[in-house]
């Protein structure tokens, strides 16, 4: 499920996003951001509001995103800060509860930015 919103630029496909900005959603330098909206999509299976202006935003299901560091699947994820748009592994830590966004579905070992296949929850 997907929904357009206005964003401060534009972003690519697996970009993590967060409500605030000049507009209505926005990359932040925060780890663990509260606010997060979800992942930009560029393949949405159902459109909310799709004739209004903006990017597709994902809420739930299967999306590619973008991360740092390694992960393993089932973790969670949370926005990674020091890289604005990408998201980032916190395990299975109960800690970050309101920040998780997604699960992953991949093992990488990976350390630099790339896209993942994960899961919005």
């Amino acid at each position: 499920m997907l929904f357009r919103s206005l964003a401060d630029t534009e972003y690519a496909p697996g970009t993590v996003v967060v409500f605030g900005g000049d507009e209505e959603i926005t990359t932040t330098n925060t780890f663990a951001d509260a606010c997060v909206a979800g992942v930009i999509s560029t393949n949405p299976a159902y459109l909310m509001n799709g004739a209004n202006p903006g990017l597709p935003v994902a809420l739930r299901g299967r999306v590619p995103t973008m991360v740092v560091g390694p992960v393993r699947k089932g973790d969670s994820l949370v926005t990674a800060g020091a890289t604005p748009g990408c998201a980032i592994s916190v395990g299975t830590s109960p800690i970050y509860a309101q920040a998780v966004f997604a699960k992953s579905l991949v093992n990488d070992d990976t350390q630099g930015p790339r896209l993942i296949e994960a899961v919005i929850i």
